[in-house]
């Protein structure tokens, strides 16, 4: 993964030599200008206004990064600020900060967004997001994210909003689907860290009973993880299904299903939001299954006509970022500042922190960008929808979505955890 600087100015050489970012520094201070000098047309050079200028919570470093989060939020300004005339004829402008998943981390970011005078900060799907809360409402700053990875962050909806389902939405989808078609048994592997013990522990017992499902889960190493074992451990009742309900990376989910065929598991695999391991084993990918908030690109077959350009105008973005990472997170991300954006496009006069957060949670049925239409402002939920979608993998390498669309999780069961809705 490539270094970066601490704040993404859209300036001369954006289009010529990808945005390099690094970790904040403890003064803040930018130090991203790019080289006048090194050619290429910047994609915001005809925007006018002062930038609307928003924190990233990094997540590309520390024990479980999200590679690819990074790729879709670069990806996403040159978009923005090249093909939407950014917002409201405003550059977007980025202020990035990499996280490790610790607390003490989150907060410095949050510091750190302050003195930059950020108008909203995005949640690169950080362990630690609730960290920041306290910085953040204190300062008036929303927090503006997809899927709540903290599930402190979820369980309550003041000062944030998120576009996509909380993570209750996609394992209940999940194990639906999999109910309905008479899979019983569930055996789903996380990383270790406490959020995981919170999901398996706390969160899967509930599910399992409402749903009247024999699931369970598992843990595996985040710094030394045996996907050998790990296979064994899975597969070792024959569950109907079983696999990861999510994935520190791509190489993860590739791992885990070479192993799960080696030993000749021919359960569902379900590899949580990953799609990589399609191609690099196709032989092994049929059958599987995996969730995300967003179109994909190997679902470009399935998708609705309306999507299809913007999931091919986001591909096209993604790939041109110069070394950067795709998958799930670049996409998701993508689609969250692309929805940001869109959303604060009619808003005149200045943005601040208060009037983002009232906009955001106004929101009623709007078109969010790869995603089902959304409605925030929910007293008891942070998410602005609880649909999710839920692909098959199939004989050519393509995924289908369960149902042809968005998958609604029940209701009643969502109820039982607090934030869900």
């Amino acid at each position: 993964m490539r270094t970066r600087p601490s704040t993404w100015r859209t300036v001369a050489a954006l289009a010529a030599a990808a945005l390099v970012l690094s970790s904040c520094g403890a003064d803040g201070t930018d130090d991203s200008e790019a080289d006048p000098g090194s050619g290429g047309s910047d994609p915001a050079a005809a925007l006018d206004g002062p930038p609307v200028r928003v924190g990233f919570l990094n997540p590309s470093g520390g024990a479980v990064p999200q590679p690819g989060a990074d790729t879709g939020a670069e990806a996403a300004v040159d978009y923005i600020n090249g093909e939407l005339g950014g917002i409201g004829g405003r550059p977007i402008e980025v202020v990035s900060c990499d996280t490790d998943t610790t607390p003490e981390k989150a907060t410095s970011c949050a510091n750190t967004f302050v003195e930059e005078g950020v108008v909203a900060v995005m949640d690169g799907f950080n362990l630690s997001s609730s960290a920041t809360l306290p910085v953040l409402k204190a300062a008036g700053i929303p927090l503006v994210g997809m899927i709540p990875f903290d599930s402190v962050t979820g369980a309550q909806a003041d000062g944030r909003v998120f576009f996509a389902g909380p993570q209750a939405a996609f394992l209940v989808g999940a194990l639906q689907a999999f109910k309905q078609t008479g899979k019983d048994s569930v055996v789903l592997a996380l990383v270790d860290t406490p959020s995981s013990h919170q999901t398996i522990d706390g969160l899967l017992p509930l599910l399992a009973e409402a749903l009247d499902m024999d699931a369970s889960g598992v843990y595996f190493s985040p710094t030394n993880p045996n996907f050998t074992a790990l296979a064994a451990a899975i597969a070792k009742d024959d569950p109907d299904a079983g696999g990861l309900m999510a994935s520190p990376n791509e190489a993860a989910c590739t791992a885990l299903v070479q192993s799960l065929r080696k030993i000749r598991y021919d359960g569902t695999i379900f590899t949580a939001a990953c799609t990589d391991y399609i191609e690099t084993a196709p032989a092994d990918a049929a059958g599987g299954a995996l969730y995300s908030s967003t179109w994909l690109p190997a679902a470009m077959d399935h998708a609705p006509e309306e999507v299809k350009a913007d999931l091919k105008a986001a591909q096209d973005a993604i790939e041109g970022v110069d070394g950067g990472t795709g998958g799930f997170y670049a996409y998701a991300e993508f689609a969250q500042f692309v929805t940001f954006a869109q959303a604060l496009s009619e808003v005149t006069g200045e943005l601040t922190g208060p009037t983002v957060l009232s906009t955001l949670k106004g929101l009623k049925d709007f078109p969010s960008f790869l995603g089902p239409e959304i409605t925030c402002g929910s007293k008891t939920s942070p998410n602005c929808t609880s649909e999710t979608l839920l692909f098959e993998v199939q004989e050519d390498g393509t995924i289908e979505p369960v149902g042809g669309d968005f998958l609604q999780p029940a209701l009643e069961i969502l109820g039982q955890i607090p934030g869900a809705v």
